[in-house]
């Protein structure tokens, strides 16, 4: 009597059906990766944000003396001297509002998304994520003085809210 070597069409089902069931139950795991990757980009992205923010604001603060809103020595809310180019301008409340700034920014200067791409550019000057190009990862809009950051590379619903009136930096996902 000769054997016959080789799979049976029921184990070759089983087999099948335990493929199945694994894809099944790891499939979600890895598109829940692909979305944890994307939210770990948007949230260093807020966090260089609140960071630069925060230089600004101590290096507006070292450029005025400290203790009232008066400068050292002319308009220190134009062009801060010690960070970056020197080019940042900062509101009444010594938050970053952009580089073309002239005379003296209010405190609940408006914001425009001009305003917001050049912010971001030169908050975060080595930044690897880009609000300009063919498919750049944020874009960014303005509601009064707050710049929207959203994220795009991920459907488009997680954004970086920055208040330049407060200087406060949110991350929100959706």
């Amino acid at each position: 009597m000769q054997r016959h070597k080789g799979f049976t069409m029921i184990e070759l089902v089983v087999v099948i059906a335990i493929l199945g069931i694994l894809a099944a139950v790891a499939l979600p795991h890895f598109i829940d990766s692909a979305k944890d990757a994307h939210r770990a980009s948007v949230r260093s992205a807020g966090g260089a944000l609140t960071s630069a923010v925060s230089l600004v604001r101590g290096q507006y603060e070292l450029n005025r003396g400290g203790g009232s809103n008066a400068c050292l020595a002319g308009n220190c809310q134009i062009n801060v001297q010690g960070y970056g180019n020197g080019a940042m301008d900062v509101n009444a409340n010594g938050w970053p509002v952009g580089t073309e700034r002239s005379g003296t920014p209010l405190a609940n200067t408006s914001m425009s998304a001009d305003e917001c791409r050049n912010l971001w550019s030169n908050l975060l000057q080595a930044s690897s994520q880009s609000l300009t190009g063919t498919n750049p990862a944020f874009t960014a809009t303005a509601n009064g003085t707050r710049c929207l950051f959203t994220y795009n590379l991920d459907g488009g619903d997680d954004v970086i809210e920055y208040n330049a009136n407060t200087g406060e930096v949110f991350v929100n996902f959706q």
